[in-house]
Parts: structure tokens; sequence; C-alpha cells
């Protein structure tokens, strides 16, 4: 085993003179330049410390000295950052040698003291994304481009008053073809100084030779004097990144038109004053919880109003308090695009699923030998243990089913079995099965149906998991006493079921947001928790031609008719409660 510890040795080292602690500056610069970057540890924090009290005693120009060695090893964006607000001289040292990578350089450019910024302009190595982000922050190399000797010795032939030959062998064909054509510079006035005029000529030339070669310039909001230019067609936003405060209000942006955005009040609340937001956005900042695929709708400049989908996560300072939010805006896809890209994922899905599958029957697989003992005699405790295992396997097959059927159902590549059954006898059976854990709490569902054929076009065991995964999600939610109002009704060409949300899911901004579980619950329709159950409910009743909505504290199940003789001819199909004690009253 070996343990590194330079750092611990340099720090320990008694650094009195002058000598000494310039030694122990170049250790420290060495041992932390070429510490990773993602590392923590008391040790470097007392590192960074010592760095700092040895530059309060050593002059500027002998760091910076000791930052230009050749030997020296920069590749820490803590240390780099530090270093560049110091003195002008060692910021200089220390950008000259510091190598980070492309990325590093994107992260810390934006933290970077404007001064420490433009001196890495005279690097040309550090690719043209960092080159591009400087440019962006307003960075660039203000020269005008040297002096070409050929438009001096122009410039300068009417002063003389004489001309050099050149003879005709000098000029090759090669050369005269590499030459870019260029216009003729003009002597200047008999009146006119010859230097000024070139200074003029070459203004001028600059200037239009940048407008015939540059790329066109992204678009910003810097205002443009009317000189007579015309400014490129800006090309739309489709992305940006952006953070928040603890308020939801933009504080940074890093987009060409962040001036349009830094400022702006994002509807983080109920009642937002800039855009309209999903349900789900206000509910996830309230929780400080990521906002995934979120939409919005912003109402501004052309360049940044429309609809657009959010992908944010909460920051946090070292204390723990809430920050803001950290993400990235995005402009939502075309239907068609969107359509392709939803079966894709579900296609992704359905891999990952097989894949998941294999291992998880293997394991369920031996836990099951072990605990029947088919291998030999096996102590009752490892049989207990493999008897747990097994059990797990199973429920996450259970989920593993659970998720395949709702891709494809998303997808579209599932058709529900068809067939009719009476929707108000499975309802009184699945109720009147709960009534073994809702009993004992004091809650349960008061369930009100009048008299009347309640035939739907779905088979019974479909509707049977429906109305299960509907009413076992409720009853779990529900509190010791609460009573949920339950009611069947004929709606047209559909049948509806009513039923009031427990406390516990009405005061959840987005009923289907598929989060895990906060707690766990005495009785479950899914080991997904309340959100997904409810989403593969909704997905269900849209394969059945009906629809699963929320309705303020009331969810609202609708499934299409059925006509009475056909579920009189098919006698088969009803639910197997049929024989169960009707709870209808």
């Amino acid at each position: 085993m070996h343990v590194d510890d330079r750092l611990a040795t340099v720090l320990d080292a008694r650094a009195d003179g002058d000598a000494a602690m310039r030694i122990q500056y170049r250790q420290l610069l060495d041992l932390v330049g070429t510490s990773p970057a993602q590392s923590r540890s008391d040790l470097l924090d007392a590192a960074h410390v010592r760095l700092g009290e040895l530059a309060r005693l050593i002059p500027p120009d002998e760091r910076a000295a000791a930052l230009a060695e050749p030997g020296v090893r920069l590749r820490n964006p803590r240390l780099v950052a530090e270093l560049a607000t110091d003195h002008p001289a060692v910021a200089l040292a220390a950008v000259r040698a510091a190598r980070l990578t492309e990325h590093q350089w994107l992260d810390l450019i934006p933290a970077l003291p404007l001064s420490a910024r433009g001196l890495m302009r005279h690097r040309r190595d550090l690719g043209p994304a960092v080159d591009a982000r400087l440019a962006q922050l307003g960075i660039g190399d203000r020269g005008l481009p040297p002096v070409e000797p050929s438009a001096a010795i122009v410039a300068a032939a009417p002063a003389t008053g004489t001309a050099t030959a050149v003879s005709p062998s000098a000029v090759s064909p090669s050369n005269v073809h590499q030459l870019p054509p260029r216009e003729e510079v003009l002597p200047a006035a008999s009146g006119e100084p010859g230097g000024i005029g070139a200074i003029v000529k070459r203004i001028e030339a600059f200037r239009r030779n940048r407008e015939a070669s540059e790329a066109p310039r992204p678009a910003n909001d810097s205002p443009r004097l009317p000189l007579g230019e015309q400014e490129p067609a800006a090309a739309s936003l489709t992305a940006f990144d952006f953070a928040t405060d603890n308020v939801g209000r933009i504080s940074w942006s890093a987009s060409p038109v962040a001036g349009m955005l830094i400022g702006l009040l994002l509807p983080m609340v109920e009642e937002p004053a800039s855009g309209q937001a999903r349900a789900g956005i206000p509910g996830a900042f309230r929780r400080r919880q990521p906002i995934r695929a979120a939409h919005i709708v912003i109402d501004g400049a052309p360049a940044i109003a429309g609809e657009w989908q959010i992908d944010a996560a909460p920051d946090f300072d070292t204390a723990g308090q809430f920050t803001g939010y950290i993400g990235r805006f995005r402009r939502p896809p075309p239907r068609a695009a969107a359509a392709a890209a939803t079966n894709t994922e579900a296609d992704r899905i359905r891999q990952v699923l097989h894949e998941l599958r294999t291992p998880v029957n293997a394991i369920q697989g031996f836990a099951e030998l072990i605990q029947q003992q088919l291998f030999g005699a096996t102590p009752h405790e490892y049989r207990a243990l493999a008897a747990g295992i097994a059990g797990d396997a199973a429920r996450m097959l259970a989920g593993f089913e659970e998720l395949d059927r709702l891709a494809r159902l998303d997808s579209g590549s599932l058709t529900l079995e068809p067939g009719t059954c009476d929707l108000a006898m499975i309802v009184a059976g699945i109720v009147h099965q709960l009534e073994a854990f809702t009993g004992a709490r004091g809650s349960g569902f008061a369930f009100d149906v009048p008299q009347g054929a309640y035939a739907v076009a779905l088979s019974g065991e479909e509707a049977e998991h429906l109305v299960w995964r509907l009413l076992a999600t409720l009853a779990g939610a529900a509190r010791p006493g609460e009573s949920l109002a339950l009611a069947l009704r004929p709606e047209g060409q559909a049948i509806r079921l009513t039923a009031r949300l427990p406390e516990a899911l009405n005061t959840v901004d987005d009923l289907f947001d598929a989060a895990p579980p906060q707690a766990p619950q005495a009785i479950s329709a899914g080991i997904f928790g309340s959100g997904f159950t409810l989403r593969l409910a909704a997905a269900v009743a849209r394969a059945a031609g009906g629809r699963f909505t929320r309705a303020g504290a009331e969810v609202i199940l609708e499934l299409p008719a059925a006509a009475a003789h056909d579920l009189t001819a098919n006698p088969g199909v009803h639910s197997p409660y049929d024989a169960m004690e009707s709870t209808t009253g």
C-alpha cells in the first residue's frame, strides 16, 4: 500500500527564512496544481490558505517567475482561479502556465476577472469553443492588422519620386495565383502627408476585408450605430443554459440574448407574471425538486418568446440553503418529431427492461432453489434469506411488467383485449375487497350507484386491473377516518366513475408525476408510487377509448359504454365478483 503524504510533509515543514518560503511556495504550486479538479480535503484547503499567506510575503515578480518556470504543472481550476485574481504579473504567468481541458476553461471563464479574460486572448491553444465564449463575453483583440510592406511601398512612392524595376523572371506564375485580390491603394494627395493617408486607407481596407471574410456573427442585444451596414439575419435560438435565484428570477444565462433573459421572473409560483406554466413547476419549486421536461410560454422579445421546455435541478450552498435552479431551456420539437422520439424512447425502455429481466430471473431462480432445498439441506436462516430475495425479485419483475405495459401503451403498440363487462359490479367487488383494509382504519368509499345498466366496452380482466389501480391508490393514500365519495353515472355514450381525492393527493400539483413514494403504504397498487400507477391507469383508459382526468379535488374515469345485449350475450366476461354480495345498496 502506498500513501501519498507529500502535501502533509510540505505543510508541516518550517519555512522561516526567505529561501525556505520560496521553496515551500513552489512545492505547494506543484502539488496543488497537479491535484484532480474534484479533490476536496482538509489538506488541500490548508494548502490554499498557506499559498495565500506566502503570497503576502513573497514579492509578485518572484511569484510570477516561479509560475513561469518550465517545470510548473498547473492543472487545477481552483488554483488557476485564485492566481488569476492576484497581482497582474502573477495572473499573466498563471494564465500562460495553466493546462486545463476545454470543459474546465468553459466553466472557469465566467468566474475569472475581466483582466484575466483579456490575458487569455493571447493564447492560441484553447480551442474554438473557448474563443467563442470569450468573444461572447465581449473579450477580443482590438488591434489593426500589421503594416504590409507592399502598402507602405505604394504609399511612399509619390514622396520619393522613384520606382524600383522588377525583372519579369522574379515573378513566377505560382506566386501570382497565390496572392489574394486586393484593391489598388491610390497615392496621397500632394498637400496631404503620406503617413496619414496610408493609415486612413489601411483602416478602410481592414473594414472591407473583415466584412467580406468573416462569418455571420451571433445575435446580440447590443445596439448598433446607423452607419449603413446591414446586419446578417440572426439564427433562431433553440436552447440556452440559465440559473435563477431563490425566487425564480433568472440571474445568469450563457446565451447571446442574455440581456433579454437576466431579470426575467420564471413562472415558479401559482400566478406567474412573465409566462404560463403547468401545475408541476410550482409544486417542484416549493418542494425544491428537479424540474423535468416542463413546458412554459414566455412573453417577450421575438428571440425568446414562445413555448419552451425546461430541465433544471435545484442548487444549494454549503450550508444547505436553497439558492435557486440551474438548468436549460429548449425549444420543444415539432409534433411529428416528438411522436417519433416517443416511439424511439419506448423502444429503448423496452430493450432496457428486457436486459434487466434476465439477471433478475436468474436471481429469483437460484433463490428458489436454495429456499426449496433442491440441491440439499440448507439452514433455515439461509432459506429465509432466499425466500426474501425471491420475493423481492418477484416484485421487481412485476414492476418491469408495469413499465413495459406503460411504454407499449404510450407508443400505441399494445391493443387491449376486446370484450364487455359490468363496471358497476366490478367497482362494487373491488370496494368490498378493500374493506378488509379500510374497515379497520375507519376509512373507505361511499359508493353511490343508481339502478341501471353500466356495461362498458372493456374486457372484465382489464377493467378489474384498471379499477384496482385507481381504488387501491386512493385507499392507500387516505388517512384513518377519511371516507371518499365514489359515484357511477351514465354520461352520454360513456360510463363515468367519479372519486374524491384523499387530502394527501389533493395537495399534489401534478397528480401524474411519477415520483417515488415518500413513505411505505399498507396497501399499494404498484411499487413506483401513486403517480406512476395513475399514469398507467390513464394510459389504459385512453387505449380503451376513454379518458382519466383530474377535476379539482376529484378524479374522473370515463369508459365507452357498450350495448346491454352485448353484455347479456357474453356472460363469461362478467367479473368474478358477481357472486359477491353487492355493496351498491
